[in-house]
C-alpha cells in the first residue's frame, strides 16, 4: 500500500469516528501483535485493551511502539465503555472458547455500540463459517453464534476471513509429515485449500480497519493451494520427493474426531487435536472454501506463499 493510499485511509477514519484511533483488543497475542503492529505502521493512532495485572513484559513493547495501553476488565461493560471514546473502529483479536468469543466479546461489542464507535471488526479469522454447517465445528459455531449478537448491534461490522493460517503448516497442522515425505489427504488431491499467512492477515485487518467503507464480509487467501500442491512445494523447499497420502474421504475424519474427544477432551483447550480435525473436514469438504476473493482491494500488500513458509522450516 502507497503512502498516499494509507494517509487517505487514516483521513476517511478521522471522518468516522472523530481522531481514527483504532482500539484492539487481544493485542498481546500472536494475531493481535501483529495487527498492532501493522497498524503503527501505517501511522494509525492506537489504544490497545490489556487485562488488569498483564506482565510489564507483554505491554512494554506494545509502549515502546507508541501505542496507547488501557488495562480494564472485558467482563465488565463499566470499564470498557470508557475506554471505547473517540474510536473510529474496534478490532477483537482475542482468542478462547465461550467466555471469550461469546461473552467478553460481547461486553466489548456492547461498549464500543454505547461509546457511538461506527465500526467492529470481531476475531473470525477463519475459513468461511458462513458456508458450514453448524454443530460440526466447535470453534467456528462459537463465531456464528457471536455474529447473531454482532447482526443485531448498532454497528457496522467487518469480518475477515483467511481459511487455514499458513504458518500452522510447518508445526501444529499435520498435513505435512515431514519425516515421512508425505502430505495427507483426506478426499480429493486436488480440493482447493486457502491458507494466509498471519503476518499478511494482520496487514491486511490493519488496512480494513482504516477504512470506513468495508463490506459485512472480506475474504483472503495468500495461497488457494492443494494437498497435490503442497508436496510439490515440500519437495522443492527440502529438495527431497514429497507425495500425497489420501487416507480416505473426508467422512473419515468423523469417527476420527469422536475418538479423539472421548480420549483427549480437551475441553478447557482452545485448539485441542480434535478441533484441529474439524478444520480439515471442513476444509476437505470444500465446505469452508473463501469465494470470491478480497485480496486485491488494498494494493501493494505481498502475500507470502506455502513454498516461502516452508523454505523458512
Amino acid at each position: 500500500m502507497s503512502d498516499r493510499t494509507g494517509d487517505r485511509q487514516a483521513e476517511n477514519g478521522k471522518g468516522a469516528g472523530g481522531s481514527g484511533r483504532v482500539l484492539v483488543a487481544g493485542a498481546t497475542g500472536g494475531l493481535g501483535t501483529r495487527i498492532v503492529r501493522a497498524l503503527a505502521a501505517c501511522g494509525a493512532p492506537v489504544r490497545v485493551l490489556v487485562r488488569p495485572g498483564t506482565p510489564l513484559v507483554r505491554t512494554e513493547p506494545l509502549r515502546r511502539l507508541g501505542l496507547e495501553v488501557v488495562a480494564v476488565d472485558l467482563h465488565h461493560a463499566a470499564t470498557v465503555t470508557p475506554a471505547c471514546a473517540d474510536v473510529a473502529c474496534v478490532v477483537s483479536a482475542l482468542n478462547g472458547l465461550a467466555d471469550t468469543i461469546l461473552d467478553a466479546q460481547t461486553v466489548l461489542l456492547d461498549a464500543a455500540a454505547a461509546a457511538g464507535v461506527p465500526r467492529f471488526i470481531p476475531s473470525d479469522f477463519a475459513l468461511d463459517f458462513t458456508r458450514t454447517p453448524p454443530g460440526r465445528n466447535r470453534n467456528l459455531d462459537l463465531r456464528r453464534d457471536f455474529h447473531a449478537r454482532l447482526d443485531r448491534a448498532p454497528i457496522r461490522a467487518t469480518s475477515v476471513l483467511n481459511g487455514a493460517f499458513l504458518d500452522m503448516l510447518t508445526g501444529e497442522m499435520p498435513l505435512i509429515q515431514f519425516g515421512l515425505r508425505r502430505v495427507l489427504s483426506f478426499g480429493d488431491p486436488d480440493q482447493p485449500l486457502d491458507f494466509t499467512a498471519m503476518d499478511d492477515i494482520a496487514a491486511y485487518t490493519a488496512r480494513a480497519a482504516l477504512d470506513p467503507e468495508t463490506p459485512r464480509i472480506l475474504r483472503i487467501a495468500g495461497e488457494v493451494t492443494t494437498a497435490r500442491g503442497l508436496a510439490q512445494a515440500a519437495s522443492e523447499a527440502t529438495g527431497q520427493p514429497f507425495t500425497v497420502l489420501r487416507l480416505g474421504g473426508p467422512g473419515l475424519l468423523t469417527p476420527m474426531i469422536a475418538l479423539a474427544r472421548a480420549f483427549a477432551p480437551g475441553r478447557d483447550q482452545v485448539f485441542p487435536a480434535w478441533q484441529g480435525m474439524q478444520y480439515l473436514r471442513d476444509m476437505f469438504e470444500g465446505r469452508g472454501k473463501l469465494a470470491p476473493l478480497d485480496n486485491d482491494r488494498y494494493p501493494g500488500l505481498a502475500w507470502t506463499g506455502v513454498r516461502d513458509v516452508l523454505g523458512r522450516r
